[in-house]
């Protein structure tokens, strides 16, 4: 199911009485690989509001994210989103969290590793500052603690 994001966050964001203004980033820190992609433990982080079994629903304006396990199933998992239909989300989580299609990826060793815990917070967020100076230097220090060589980050 399409979804018109541009007039629906428009919408969701009106009662803030201003205009949502679009992030306009004037540099990519983009950082090459060093080593193959198949020798690469590669992380994966969701924004479609995904929780694993019995972890708590986001909020509006909610700069947390969850973790994961790459062994759930599809029935360990929930979605919770103000931003878009979940119903999709919820038969197929793949469609926004694809943890089985980096799983098959890994045995197939196409890539080296899909690192354990997986991640998923909820995009929406009208606060790019508190995504900047919250949420993305939380999840950064993680993945530097682990180790992980590439991040897939999948936005809903």
């Amino acid at each position: 199911m399409p979804v018109s994001y541009i007039p629906r966050t428009r919408e969701l964001y009106a009662e803030f009485n201003n205009p949502y203004r679009w992030v306009t980033n004037e540099s990519v820190p983009w950082t090459p690989l060093t080593k193959p992609i198949a020798l690469c433990k590669v992380a994966l982080m969701s924004s479609g509001g995904v929780m694993y079994r019995d972890q708590p629903r986001f909020h509006h304006e909610d700069a947390s994210y969850r973790r994961i396990p790459k062994s759930a199933t599809r029935e360990d998992l929930n979605v919770w989103h103000f931003g878009y239909p979940t119903k999709d989300a919820q038969l197929d989580p793949n469609c926004v969290f694809p943890w089985e299609r980096l799983k098959q990826l890994e045995r197939e060793k196409v890539i080296g590793e899909l690192h354990d815990p997986c991640f998923s917070f909820m995009g929406g967020i009208y606060s790019a500052r508190k995504v900047r100076t919250e949420l993305a230097p939380k999840i950064a220090a993680e993945l530097k603690g682990a180790k992980v060589d590439a991040f897939y980050l999948v936005p809903a």
